[in-house]
């Protein structure tokens, strides 16, 4: 996939993914475009891990499957980065 694609990609899955996730997680759209590309791969990895039963490094595909797929990693990512940004604030 090209990063254009990969651009539109994280950027939809992190805008849903945002909205999706209740509470305030702040940042601007160069944020939420990285959370989404992390969430492509999250979630394309977790994807290529079931249906295959090897842990691959993939990304999604720019499809409606591969949006749902990326915004499932991209929730998996928002709520990673909550547990990392909050243990070091304590």
């Amino acid at each position: 996939m090209n990063i254009i694609a990969w651009v539109i990609l994280g950027l939809l899955a992190g805008a849903i993914a945002k909205a999706i996730y209740p509470g305030s997680q702040g940042g601007g759209i160069l944020s939420t475009i990285i959370l989404g590309i992390v969430g492509a791969f999250i979630g394309g990895s977790l994807y290529s891990l079931f249906s295959t039963g090897s842990l691959q490094l993939a990304a999604t595909s720019l499809s409606l499957p591969g949006l749902l797929i990326a915004v499932i990693g991209a929730i998996i990512a928002i709520y990673l980065w909550g547990l990392l940004s909050r243990s070091r604030s304590v």
